[in-house]
């Protein structure tokens, strides 16, 4: 691999491949209670998914194969509903069509997904407000799009 194709690293982008993923995936829709419920933020309707880098990972040696964590929250609504049970159940649905990605073939530049795991357990997390949310890690190995690097 030459010097400059080491740089496609930098638009291996986990968060957006996984956002991208989830926002158009009809189970995640249905557990959230229909479309437009996944971005990168935390915002209404509720309950909600929010897509965003994580703290953890690994980036290998910044040539390929990177690691990095993506963190996975759902929100409830500000009045504490769904409950505890209904927001674990729609993390998980969300997690297990993440791990999905492993198994598509990219052609849209994006990054190429290779694995993803859970990097620890779900959190109960609630905000300052009262306003529920859990969370939970994930791993996701990928690397550059070869079609595009």
């Amino acid at each position: 691999m030459n010097a400059e194709a080491s740089y496609a690293i930098a638009d291996a982008d986990p968060v957006a491949a996984v956002l991208s993923w989830l926002a158009g995936h009809p189970r995640v829709e249905e557990a959230l209670g229909g479309p437009g419920r996944v971005s990168g933020a935390r915002e209404a309707p509720w309950p909600h998914l929010r897509v965003a880098l994580g703290p953890g990972g690994s980036l290998g040696d910044l040539t390929w194969l990177t690691e990095p964590e993506i963190t996975l929250e759902v929100y409830g609504d500000p009045g504490g509903w769904p409950g505890p049970a209904a927001l674990t159940r729609i993390l998980k649905i969300c997690a297990v069509a993440a791990s999905e990605l492993s198994t598509t073939t990219r052609s849209d530049g994006q990054a190429v997904v290779s694995g993803v795991r859970p990097s620890g357990v779900l959190l109960e997390s609630p905000l300052e407000t009262g306003q529920p949310r859990w969370v939970m890690g994930l791993l996701v190995s990928l690397h550059p799009n070869p079609e595009y690097s």
